[in-house]
């Protein structure tokens, strides 16, 4: 399922750590194979992504979110 979330990107410490965006509506995603401009905390960011039901994570933090685009915000 093709997604466009806009939200704050957070690193969360959950076992080895991973990303994950926090969206206006507070949902968090698990971001998968995140590109390296956008693994910075506390950045404001529009994504769209696919949603992977066939991927496991360890920190399960919620939907995994594979990124096909992005958008920093100011």
């Amino acid at each position: 399922m093709s997604i466009k979330v806009t939200g704050k990107i957070e690193r969360k410490g959950i076992g080895p750590g991973t990303w994950a965006l926090v969206g206006e509506d507070g949902q968090s995603y698990e971001l998968h194979n995140a590109p390296g401009d956008l693994k910075k905390s506390g950045i404001q960011v529009t994504v769209e992504g696919q949603v992977r039901e066939d991927v496991m994570t360890f920190a399960m933090i919620g939907p995994v979110l594979e990124v096909t685009k992005f958008e920093v915000k100011d």
